[in-house]
């Protein structure tokens, strides 16, 4: 029996993306309208030896009260270590989502992500044991097929039968990787094929391309990932486009002072390197006027005080 979702304020949800969506980004983007965030994908064998380790999930699944509805993203098809990894983590999240999209070839050697797409008696049985092992609602991350679109349909039914409460579909094939267009005819021919909520992913840039897909496809909900990367905002512009039609255009000065917070909020966080920060850093500003040389020198920063003093310098915000 498909177990009910959490309640979502907004339509519009962040992508889990390694090495991206830590703790930090995803209370930003909550806090700009992400009606649901999710973490990075996380390796089942890696939760249960560091549960051995560690005496709180917190030390290597870093989150916050705040994200919630909070999901958890799980990769790997080990059945023994999948049930102890989703029994850990079940007590302290809203949504166990299980990953059958990434597309790298280092995971998918290890018969993990967009890898079962070929093997659905394999994840009819990831599926159960899923479910056998919480009591929260389970939901999916999906790719279309490998080389051409031609394996969602299965899995998909199975996942219906199966009690999976949502799918979300990045309509790409795993050759295409993040390039090419995805393709949402593909994700309205899935909304009619089963009768559980649907979130659409892929190529959306802007609240007209989420209302676009909404419109077109008939999907429940959309996920957004590269885009919430340069700006966290979008998720504010789709849900008030959404509700008027019209959204506000955000400045590089208003880029920077949500750079703040997210700095304020990392340095929570011991797992987020000051690599990331640089990163997101360099990503905030992208696409605003007047970010060329601000992003450059950005990109030689060493420390965070060094970051701080460059972004004061520019007087664009008081701190």
């Amino acid at each position: 029996m498909t177990r009910p979702l959490p309640t979502f304020l907004s339509k519009a949800f962040l992508a889990p993306m390694a090495g991206v969506s830590d703790p930090a980004l995803r209370l930003i983007c909550k806090e700009l309208g992400a009606g649901l965030v999710v973490t990075e994908f996380t390796n089942i064998h890696a939760i249960v030896a560091k549960n051995k380790q560690l005496q709180d999930i917190k030390q290597f699944v870093e989150y916050h009260e705040s994200e919630r509805p909070l999901s958890i993203q799980l990769f790997g098809s080990d059945l023994t270590i999948l049930e102890q990894a989703v029994k850990i983590v079940s007590p302290h999240f809203d949504i166990i989502d299980y990953n059958l999209g990434c597309p790298a070839p280092h995971i998918t050697e290890q018969m993990a992500c967009s890898a079962l797409l070929q093997h659905p008696n394999l994840t009819r049985k990831i599926f159960q044991t899923i479910i056998r092992s919480t009591n929260k609602p389970v939901t999916i991350k999906i790719r279309a097929g490998i080389t051409k679109p031609d394996q969602w349909q299965q899995i998909t039914k199975i996942a219906e039968e199966e009690g999976i409460s949502m799918i979300t579909f990045h309509a790409r094939t795993v050759k295409q990787g993040y390039s090419g267009k995805s393709d949402w005819e593909l994700i309205k021919q899935l909304k009619q094929h089963v009768t559980i909520p649907i979130v659409g992913n892929g190529d959306i840039t802007c609240p007209e391309d989420a209302k676009r897909m909404l419109d077109e496809t008939g999907c429940d909900y959309v996920m957004i990932g590269r885009a919430a990367m340069s700006n966290p905002f979008i998720f504010q512009q789709i849900n008030d486009y959404l509700a008027t039609g019209t959204y506000q255009e955000i400045t590089l000065s208003q880029r920077i002072e949500i750079f703040f917070r997210y700095l304020n909020y990392a340095k929570n966080y011991p797992t987020i390197s000051f690599a990331t920060i640089r990163l997101h850093a360099i990503n905030f500003t992208k696409g605003a006027i007047g970010s060329k040389e601000l992003r450059l020198k950005i990109s030689k920063t060493k420390t965070i005080e060094e970051l701080k003093k460059l972004l004061k310098e520019k007087n664009i915000v008081k701190k």
